[in-house]
């Protein structure tokens, strides 16, 4: 279930604690377009033509309403952290001068913000956002709890999107031409084999498959692969607990029986993904 969205105005584009921040002291100034550079962090990479085309037109009629949000880069230019639409729509309304906020900011802060403005206003190519989530939690310490803290999901929806990054390059592609939506992705990843996955996803892609009937092949290949491994497939001996170990850590668990014992497999997929089921862990044996 994801948590609330943030409010209106600068809240709608940062953390609310962030908003407040810069409303209280941050001054807003007029800014020349040509010494606002963009964002080198911007998990965006496409823009719709159409869209900035009315929103270019809305600036022409009413200005540009709301103040872009930037860091100084020296010798009079500036680096954008948020609101990259709206530049480039100015640029088109044939503005010379945009209202922006000046802000001190870290790398991660710029990423965090560019990330959360995009999820917050519009919804990001899946992709796109995968990539993020992944640069957040590899590059900048992020946990996946944080991560999804900060931009008001629950942490399994976060570890789904992050997960894509490990999809071979011919289903990005299909995900971020549109091909293939993020419901598709997570049945995809559910298959072990990457020979697999690439069957399924052409064949969601070809046939126009909804999710419901790309789970149904994922469930008769996934029976097809365990039957190659052995004559007498084997039965979950926990299926509901597997699944609650799986939502409260985030991740893939199994759970084999071997007698009275056996063992429970959690599964990681980066390595700031095993600091953070370790510490997850530990912090269960400290509450003990």
């Amino acid at each position: 279930m994801e948590k609330k969205a943030l409010g209106k105005g600068l809240e709608a584009l940062l953390p609310a604690t962030a908003a407040r921040q810069i409303s209280a002291s941050g001054e807003v100034q007029e800014l020349p377009v040509e010494h606002i550079i963009p964002n080198r962090f911007q998990p965006r990479k496409e823009f719709a033509e159409s869209e900035l085309a009315q929103l270019a037109e809305s600036v022409r009629q009413n200005g540009l309403l709301q103040p872009v949000l930037v860091r100084r880069k020296g010798d009079g230019f500036y680096e954008l952290i948020a609101g990259e639409r709206r530049l480039r729509a100015a640029k088109l309304a044939g503005l010379h001068t945009v209202p922006a906020i000046v802000r001190n900011s870290s790398d991660e802060q710029a990423v965090e913000l560019a990330l959360v403005e995009n999820l917050q206003r519009k919804d990001l190519n899946p992709m796109e956002a995968a990539r993020a989530y992944h640069r957040l939690l590899t590059e900048f310490g992020f946990t996946q709890d944080m991560l999804a803290q900060r931009i008001g999901k629950d942490r399994s929806s976060v570890a789904n999107i992050a997960r894509l990054v490990q999809l071979p390059n011919e289903i990005k592609e299909l995900i971020e031409s549109g091909q293939l939506s993020t419901g598709h992705a997570k049945v995809i990843l559910g298959l072990m084999r990457q020979d697999a996955q690439i069957k399924l996803a052409r064949q969601i892609a070809e046939e126009q498959l909804s999710v419901r009937q790309a789970e149904k092949l994922a469930v008769g290949e996934t029976r097809h692969t365990k039957g190659r491994r052995r004559t007498k497939p084997l039965s979950k001996p926990y299926p509901d607990l597997e699944t609650k170990l799986q939502k409260r850590l985030g991740t893939r668990v199994s759970i084999t029986k071997s007698g009275q014992g056996g063992k429970i497999v959690i599964e990681y997929f980066t390595p700031a993904e095993l600091d953070r089921l370790v510490e997850m862990l530990l912090e269960e044996e400290a509450d003990a």
